[in-house]
């Protein structure tokens, strides 16, 4: 098979996997190497979606031997299928690079034969990038679950991310869809991965010349849709995945319905939509204080897709507002819709040197058409339609909707075989 054949189906089957996140590198450049994941060496390309489209993303095959029911990679699915070896994967990242069609690499696969063996071959990508072609610019690199550990620790060595994809949020699930699969397997890696990191990096206070391991972190992926699980079970579980492995970022995909199977949901597009909301409401639990107990309970186990979560938490407890901006502390700020974190360290910054009124809280960036209705500013209340659940809720519903995630939701990623972009 053609490289460019080849190049065309592993790239495309590499579409369904988002966590392909290039930030958090700080991998420098070495004399006579090429390449920089250093600040700002890798160049940040995001497509409507979300999705990076700065790295040369691709699989090393999609050739499985694993039958997980949502997956288009699966055994018996008939689509066409191709490998790269390792060389044809290190000559096309650096021959992008020279082009400038990439800043990094992400490198993921399907298992063939079994984990050791796909995890060697991905190992040799990457150690002949970096020892014998010295390049030093990202790569992202995927943890095969069931792998030995010695390999995913050499590995570790010369990624800058690894992530291990649980995708399927609950052991029911996989027993549903993807029964060859253990969550033992899964965990596992991820685990060794937090250790080594936190090994390594104990090391590095001791020895200045000790090696790095993984230094941009690890992330994983969570399928949204494809089973049953409620989206409460699901920010439990990123909860949890957080504060046990230290996770960088958890990614949640739409699932795609690709194929059909009494198993999986008859939808005929992805649920973008409860995506979105599930990213606001981790970008709550990551910085804004929020626990997943907090934004759901068992009496609404899902997010109202017509309401951001945290409008929705500050309309469930409304006993908690009105709050006097003047006064609040920094915390409760926080938790006001349309005031973010930056607006909040602003507004306690600036009311050191004076009172804050409402035409100040305009100028530092507050949101004043959501915030109105849960402050008060010098004493005043500007919310003129009152203080009612039923008021604010409608007048927040028409601003909080994305209406384009309600259209029909055609995605793709970016392509090298497309004729425009």
């Amino acid at each position: 098979m053609e490289l460019q054949e080849k190049l065309k189906i592993l790239s495309d089957s590499a579409k369904y996997d988002v966590s392909c996140s290039s930030s958090g590198g700080t991998r420098k450049n070495i004399r006579g190497g090429i390449g920089n994941s250093h600040m700002s060496g890798i160049c940040h390309s995001w497509a409507d979606d979300g999705r990076c489209i700065s790295l040369l993303k691709i699989l090393l095959t999609n050739c499985c031997i694993y039958d997980c029911v949502y997956c288009v990679n699966r055994v018996t699915n008939d689509v066409p299928r191709a490998q790269f070896t390792p060389d044809e994967i290190v000559n096309l990242t650096i021959e992008f690079y020279r082009r400038n069609y990439i800043e990094g690499l992400f490198l993921s696969s399907a298992i063939i034969k079994n984990p050791d063996y796909t995890m060697e071959l991905m190992l040799q990508v990457v150690k002949n990038l970096r020892e014998e072609n010295r390049f030093n610019g990202y790569i992202h690199m995927k943890a095969i679950p069931g792998a030995d550990s010695n390999l995913i620790a050499q590995a570790g060595l010369y990624a800058d991310r690894m992530s291990v994809n649980i995708e399927l949020p609950s052991e029911q699930g996989l027993k549903l869809l993807a029964p060859q699969k253990k969550k033992e397997a899964i965990i596992r890696p991820m685990n060794f991965i937090h250790n080594q990191i936190g090994q390594k990096a104990e090391e590095k206070k001791l020895f200045k010349k000790s090696p790095l391991f993984v230094p941009a972190g690890q992330s994983t992926q969570l399928i949204i849709g494809a089973t049953p699980d409620r989206d409460l079970n699901i920010l439990r579980l990123s909860e949890g995945l957080y504060k046990k492995f230290n996770l960088k970022r958890v990614y949640y995909s739409a699932y795609v319905p690709v194929s059909s199977h009494p198993n999986l949901p008859s939808i005929s597009n992805p649920p973008m939509l409860r995506e979105h909301r599930l990213y606001q409401a981790d970008w709550l639990l990551r910085y804004y204080g929020f626990s997943a107990s907090e934004l759901l309970n068992e009496e609404q186990p899902d997010f109202d897709t017509g309401i951001d979560p945290k409008a929705n938490w500050a309309i469930r407890n409304l006993q908690c507002f009105p709050i006097e901006v003047n006064k609040a502390d920094y915390s409760m700020l926080l938790r006001v819709p349309g005031i973010g974190v930056r607006s909040a360290i602003r507004i306690v910054q600036a009311r050191r040197m004076k009172i804050l009124s409402y035409e100040n809280l305009k100028k530092i960036g507050v949101v004043l058409k959501r915030a109105r209705f849960f402050i008060t500013c010098n004493g005043k209340y500007y919310n003129e339609l009152g203080f009612n659940e039923n008021i604010i809720r409608q007048a927040l519903v028409g601003d909080a909707a994305p209406k384009l995630l309600e259209q029909r939701y055609n995605w793709e990623q970016l392509s090298m075989f497309s004729t425009g972009v």
